[in-house]
């Protein structure tokens, strides 16, 4: 029994020159009855499929949560062994609480 196809060679060429002329996957995918995913696919396997640029993470750099332990350590007047569960923030906050103090 011949197992059944999901994409004709014309319905491929058809979402290779679609997806080629600018068409967004999502607006393939609903005019041809088929998921996001698969059509996605489909292209990744035809070689035409180009990903699009990952967002920038907005992540602020800045001293890591040890260093700034370190620094919290050198002016508490007390043991700073339980703040690692704190986030670098809240760090922050008591280290210029207590230079401020």
């Amino acid at each position: 029994m011949a197992k059944a196809v999901n994409y004709t060679p014309e319905l491929t060429a058809s979402i290779v020159e679609q997806y080629q002329s600018g068409v967004d996957v999502a607006d393939i995918a609903a005019s041809i009855d088929k998921s996001v995913r698969s059509v996605r696919s489909k292209l990744v396997r035809e070689g035409v499929y180009v990903a699009s640029p990952k967002a920038a993470s907005k992540k602020q750099m800045g001293p890591t949560k040890k260093e700034l332990l370190i620094e919290l350590e050198q002016v508490a007047p007390f043991s700073v062994d339980g703040f690692m569960g704190a986030t670098k923030e809240a760090i922050n906050d008591l280290i210029k609480h207590l230079q401020d103090a």
